[in-house]
């Protein structure tokens, strides 16, 4: 089956698999190069990686617009249901859950977690997800810096990697290459860069960097912007 992703700016992503919507990290009203606003997307699943504004600030409201489960760590579900959110689904790092679209794990990501209030976040994670009838495997970095278990993550064989490569928040283009020869997907496609002037890169040269040094596919995505696995 098919599947079709949409960046829609910084870390967001919307993923269509069948007749599942799969939002990933919503910040869209006040991003400056989302290609949409949060009442315009539908979601029956929200993945949020940790609690940062740039990462979840959406999230309140397109869940309860859409009645979507929201997948996320203990914390920041607990924080969700305080706001009203009536369907979530904590987990921990390294657990996972079966659904109509494949399963989900959280992994580990190098990172630091605060809710918009000011409230601890949790662990930080990134996603790993095996979509169903034998759909790709595909890892959602998100903000993380660049660590050796990436090897561990790649051995389930990705069909794509999506990796940040922005740098001072993230992992910048160095690191985000190595991550790629550690992952070792069929397909990288880099992310939470170009929002603001101090996580702006090259993604057309790190592309580059990435094909001359190893053999995988690399595609640049423009917001709004689709790619098919």
């Amino acid at each position: 089956m098919a599947v079709e992703l949409t960046w829609l700016g910084h870390a967001t992503w919307s993923l269509r698999t069948g007749d599942v919507t799969i939002l990933v990290d919503p910040f869209l009203d006040d991003s400056p190069t989302a290609p949409v606003k949060a009442d315009q997307v539908e979601a029956d699943f929200i993945l949020i990686s940790h609690g940062h504004a740039d990462h979840c600030s959406d999230a309140v409201k397109i869940a309860k617009r859409t009645g979507a489960l929201v997948i996320s760590n203990f914390e920041i579900c607990q924080w969700l249901t305080a706001q009203g959110v009536e369907r979530t689904m904590a987990h921990n790092l390294g657990g996972g859950s079966q659904h109509a679209f494949g399963h989900v794990q959280l992994t580990i990501a190098h990172h630091s977690s605060q809710l918009p209030d000011g409230q601890y976040g949790g662990n930080p994670s990134g996603f790993l997800l095996s979509l169903a009838g034998g759909g790709p495997n595909i890892y959602f970095a998100c903000d993380t810096a660049l660590f050796y278990d990436m090897k561990l993550i790649g051995t389930v064989g990705l069909d794509l990697a999506i990796l940040p490569i922005g740098d001072l928040f993230t992992m910048g283009p160095t690191d985000a290459l190595q991550a790629v020869k550690l992952l070792q997907p069929k397909r990288a496609v880099p992310s939470h860069f170009g929002t603001w002037p101090p996580i702006q890169q090259d993604a057309d040269a790190w592309a580059e960097s990435v094909k001359k040094e190893t053999r995988v596919e690399v595609t640049v995505l423009k917001p709004g912007e689709k790619l098919s696995v």
